[in-house]
């Protein structure tokens, strides 16, 4: 059976008269009758019982009508799961980002993307180190990613999403935890606990890079994999990090404090998608990040 057959045969169906119904198709009447007894030629059934002055169903014609209106329905059903997925409104996007203190972004993001778009399949897909998102885009593994890195390779697109300032995170009882503000010199003596030496290690990379400006090498005496234990350690008085102001305002440690770090411009957060990347729903992601993720400044005069 063809669709046309499918939609010949319903509209006769319904309307038991072959006039009305090729007016319904738009079409002559002598086509409608040709293409009614092909279908019934290629089912080896008579689907009507005609005379000069009605049109019945037989036995044949009455079991086909439901499943000829399921066919239609699927169809149906088929043309707007590609319409829908051509302008991006069905489809699966995944997103790896960079640690603990992400996690807001990204909730507030997928919040809008499930309210709006039920369609698209927001695949969340945490990591440990912004390097990691990054090769897992250029594999292919990931379709978008929250990170903060200082370069970029080529082909990585990205919009700037948040910007947080770099604080120090000291023990509650530590000398200085009564200050508005550190320059990095004044920790020259202290130990300190970082995120492991991992490429891609941004805060890591970025202590080394501004003790050896302030003229220190930083005493790394212990790593931890994420920023809740790093807190654990400074906690316990083994050391103490540099993190960003989101991990202050989301991690909660009563025996930690956050101190800001005087004279350093603010940590860029970036949306890091593939250049060549044309996935409709991906691109109607990226649009909705627009609205639950601005570029800070954006828009202001």
């Amino acid at each position: 059976m063809e669709i046309h057959e499918i939609r010949a045969f319903l509209a006769v169906a319904e309307e038991l008269h072959f006039g009305r119904a090729a007016q319904r198709l738009h079409m002559a009447q002598p086509p409608l009758s040709r293409t009614i007894r092909q279908l019934e030629k290629g089912l080896g059934a008579t689907l009507f019982e005609r005379s000069t002055r009605s049109v019945r169903l037989t036995e044949a014609g009455r079991a086909l009508v439901e499943p000829a209106r399921a066919i239609l329905d699927a169809v149906r059903l088929a043309e707007m799961a590609v319409t829908a997925a051509g302008r991006g409104r069905t489809g699966r996007v995944r997103i790896g980002f960079a640690g603990s203190s992400s996690h807001h972004l990204v909730g507030r993001w997928a919040k809008l993307v499930r309210r709006t778009h039920p369609g698209i399949e927001f695949v969340l897909a945490g990591s440990s180190y912004a390097s990691e998102v990054v090769n897992r885009l250029a594999e292919g593994t990931l379709d978008i990613g929250i990170v903060r890195l200082l370069f970029f390779p080529p082909g990585i697109a990205s919009r700037v999403v948040a910007r947080e300032d770099l604080v120090i995170g000291l023990p509650r009882e530590h000398r200085l935890t009564g200050r508005t503000s550190l320059r990095l010199d004044e920790l020259a003596d202290e130990p300190w606990v970082m995120l492991p030496a991992e490429p891609g290690s941004m805060l890591r990379e970025l202590l080394l890079r501004l003790a050896h400006d302030a003229g220190f090498t930083p005493r790394i005496v212990q790593s931890a994999p994420d920023s809740l234990s790093l807190a654990a350690l400074v906690s316990a008085d083994v050391g103490c990090t540099l993190t960003v102001s989101s991990v202050a305002q989301h991690v909660v440690n009563p025996e930690v404090v956050f101190v800001p770090l005087e004279g350093q411009p603010p940590i860029d957060v970036r949306l890091v998608w593939r250049e060549d990347d044309t996935s409709p729903a991906l691109a109607e992601v990226l649009r909705l990040s627009e609205e639950a993720l601005p570029t800070p400044g954006a828009g202001s005069s």
